[in-house]
């Protein structure tokens, strides 16, 4: 009887987590250096509004067991674990107009966004 061996199956790499795009990295690295030295930004998803889900930012001092820890472009931020599912391969980007600025999320997870931006569903 002879023996066949089969190759294990190939893994494939999962996607980053989240990413920083350069204007987020700036402006993350700004606010490490000033308002929020010695924080890390912890991101979450949030029950809200009329899509469902909502992206929830807090400052904190250390993370907690359920905190995924995700390095980009030098800066460390949080992700709550219960998050993940939503956020990955998520790229949150920093925009600044005349009238409103603030951090933006370019996730390829959302099917849908409410009339007013303030939620999303996946």
């Amino acid at each position: 009887m002879s023996q066949t061996s089969v190759a294990p199956p190939v893994k494939r790499a999962l996607p980053p987590l989240m990413r920083l795009s350069d204007a987020a990295a700036e402006r993350l690295q700004h606010l490490y250096k000033t308002a929020h030295a010695g924080q890390l930004l912890r991101i979450s998803v949030t029950t809200k509004g009329c899509s469902g889900k909502a992206y929830d930012m807090q400052f904190v001092e250390t993370p907690t067991e359920g905190d995924e820890v995700v390095s980009d472009k030098g800066l460390t931020l949080l992700v709550d674990r219960k998050a993940t599912l939503f956020l990955i391969g998520t790229q949150m980007d920093y925009h600044q107009t005349e009238l409103e600025e603030g951090f933006v999320f370019l996730n390829p997870n959302e099917k849908g966004r409410c009339g007013c931006g303030e939620s999303f569903h996946v």
